[in-house]
Formats: structure tokens, sequence, C-alpha cells
């Protein structure tokens, strides 16, 4: 497994980045965000969305478990599991969309769900730095080294 940083000193930056690593998308990834609540984890995924294309409002889908940006050049699928201690039938659901050559999978608090995430994904961990800076930490495998070159 590979390892990159990159720091940020704003939510702009940080959608920048992720708008940068949304360039580079294929179709087909899946991207597990981990951070606490609050670290920037809809912040990023928004600039994910807006790179593909979308003007899509984005927001987090911790209430409905999973929301779908569909405007963009690739569908993204957004899942975030915090409230559920067994993913049940969600786990599924997610399985069912890995893969998908025209879409791009996000999972937050993906612990329930690891055993459904494939081996080769893109980790992401946010750690605040201060109020508005963030810290990304990319852990992922050689085959996605593509989405972080050149950041």
């Amino acid at each position: 497994m590979s390892q990159h940083i990159i720091n940020t000193r704003s939510p702009e930056e940080t959608e920048q980045i992720a708008q940068a690593i949304a360039s580079q998308l294929k179709g087909g990834e899946v991207i597990e965000l981990a951070s606490d609540l609050g670290g920037g984890k809809t912040t990023f995924t928004r600039g994910l969305v807006a790179g593909l294309g979308s003007d899509e409002a984005v927001a987090s889908p911790t209430f409905t478990i999973n929301r779908e940006y569909s405007k963009g050049r690739l569908y993204v699928h957004h899942f975030d599991f915090y409230r559920l201690d067994d993913a049940g039938t969600i786990a599924d659901e997610l399985a069912e969309v890995i893969g998908d050559p025209t879409a791009v999978v996000v999972v937050e608090w993906a612990e329930v769900v690891q055993h459904v995430l494939p081996e080769k994904h893109v980790r992401i961990q946010i750690i605040p730095t201060d109020e508005f800076g963030r810290k990304l930490q990319f852990t992922y495998p050689e085959e996605l080294d593509y989405l972080v070159k050149g950041l």
C-alpha cells in the first residue's frame, strides 16, 4: 500500500483537492472517507461531485444512509454508515454498486462494511489541523496511484 499526504488550509482547498481527484476518476473506484464528526467528509464529497461536472447540492447521507448524484460524468453513490451497528441489507446495496464502471462509490464510517469493500480502494483519513485546515492522508494500492499522482 502507498501513502500520500496533503495539507489544506480551508474547506475550499479540500474541495479543490477532491475536484482534482475527480478529474482522474475512470469509474468503478471506491473511496473510503474516515474522520471524526464534522471532519470534512461531506466537504470532500462536495468537491468530488463538482469535479465530475455536477451542480447538485451535496449533503451528508447520515440520516438517509445513501445519496446518489447522477448529473456528472460519473454517478456518485455516497454511503454513510455512522448510525448503523450492522449494515444489514444496505451492505447488499453497497455491494451491488461496487465495481460499476459508470459510478464512483464514496463510503463514510465504513467499519461495518469492511467485508464488502474491495481490497483495491482508496482510504482517505481526514484529520483537522486547526479550525479550517485538514491533513488528508491517502492510503491506496499501486493500481490506484493515478488518483493522487500530481497532487
